[in-house]
């Protein structure tokens, strides 16, 4: 069957066509950026821009109007591709969540004060103005394909210039891996345990790792190339593997999410997460109860161990196995850094269990 890929600009339509169907558009299709990354500061200007007459950058949207397609997993009609933070701020204007800046300047009538005003309010005292947003006319591009790699290297090639993360990048890429990272980053363990920033794919970065660890059995370098290969090989090899790694990954993050609480301040940087997937993974189900209570301790005498060292305590009551611990710290994507602070915990664990869990005689 020939492939099918082709853009195209739409007919004209308004800002108001494109509000009267937003919800016949995906905002969340699979390769795209997490949403609300702009500020309401950022979303003011675009509409300052739409307002005083200034272009505004072309969008690109998935148009499934022309028949059944495999890549319209949410029945739709349109899919956003490149420009969903735009969209987002017109019709967050739209709706009222959004009001122009304070230092907003009306360049057809300069002695206009409409900073702070919101939609409704050039709707009831500015008509005219607000007609003109209405009417507003995007250059939105119809983008028509029957798979889905044209699209995902569509949406790459648009954001080169951009500041896309690693983490996003991948998450475009053709092949079973990024599906299974997203699976992976739906899991519970993510949307409720962990306590770091992930707008901009940090959690799909975490969950890349876990999966690369899980398919190799074993400790890997976790820098951008060499998630990125990961993600590329495993597209190209047997399916079976893969997925079998991903369910394996599953149920290591089922036993994480009983041990470690909501918000978990054990969980602030996704850095240690890997190395405690694989302590948790390496430890028997038996001694489960005992991982959260000693992490704490054993956090808790680090960062005491810092001070002592900073401060230029005698040498004596400073334990270098902690020194040696924030050493590896350091590089986190090392395979070394892995491999040897999952050493440490793992024979420290066994020693404070050993010590009537007493984290002062490691």
């Amino acid at each position: 069957m020939q492939r099918k890929f082709k853009v195209t600009q739409f007919e004209n339509k308004t800002l108001s066509w494109w509000y009267n169907r937003r919800d016949k558009i995906d905002m969340n299709p699979q390769y795209q950026r997490r949403g609300r990354l702009w500020s309401d500061t950022d979303k003011a200007y675009l509409i300052d821009s739409i307002l005083n007459g200034y272009d505004v950058p072309k969008l690109y949207i998935a148009d499934f109007t022309w028949g059944d397609s495999r890549l319209n997993l949410r029945k739709l009609p349109y899919a956003i591709i490149d420009g969903k933070q735009r969209f987002e701020a017109i019709f967050d204007f739209f709706n009222g969540k959004v009001v122009l800046n304070d230092d907003f300047v009306y360049l057809e009538d300069p002695q206009l004060k409409l900073g702070g005003l919101g939609y409704k309010d050039l709707q009831k005292n500015y008509k005219e103005i607000a007609e003109d947003f209405e009417n507003y006319n995007l250059m939105v591009m119809s983008v028509i394909a029957s798979d889905e790699e044209p699209i995902n290297e569509l949406f790459v090639r648009l954001n080169r210039s951009k500041p896309l993360t690693g983490a996003e990048v991948r998450n475009a890429m053709a092949g079973p891996a990024p599906e299974l990272i997203r699976q992976i980053r739906n899991h519970e363990f993510f949307t409720t345990n962990i306590r770091f920033a992930v707008k901009r794919g940090q959690d799909l970065n975490l969950a890349a790792k876990i999966l690369l660890f899980e398919y190799y059995k074993g400790f890997r370098e976790t820098t951008k190339k060499n998630l990125d290969k990961f993600v590329r090989d495993t597209g190209r090899g047997p399916r079976e593997k893969l997925e079998l790694s991903g369910r394996y990954a599953c149920d290591t993050l089922d036993d994480m999410s009983n041990i470690f609480l909501p918000k978990d301040s054990l969980l602030t940087s996704a850095g240690i997460i890997p190395v405690y997937y694989w302590f948790v993974r390496e430890t028997s189900e038996g001694k489960y109860s005992y991982l959260r209570k000693f992490l704490v301790q054993f956090e808790n005498q680090r960062k005491l161990n810092r001070r002592l060292v900073k401060n230029e305590t005698k040498s004596k009551e400073i334990k270098l196995l902690f020194v040696e611990y924030d050493n590896f710290n350091r590089s986190t994507n090392n395979e070394q850094s892995h491999r040897e602070r999952f050493r440490i915990l793992k024979e420290s664990f066994r020693k404070w269990l050993r010590f009537g869990e007493d984290i002062s005689k490691l």
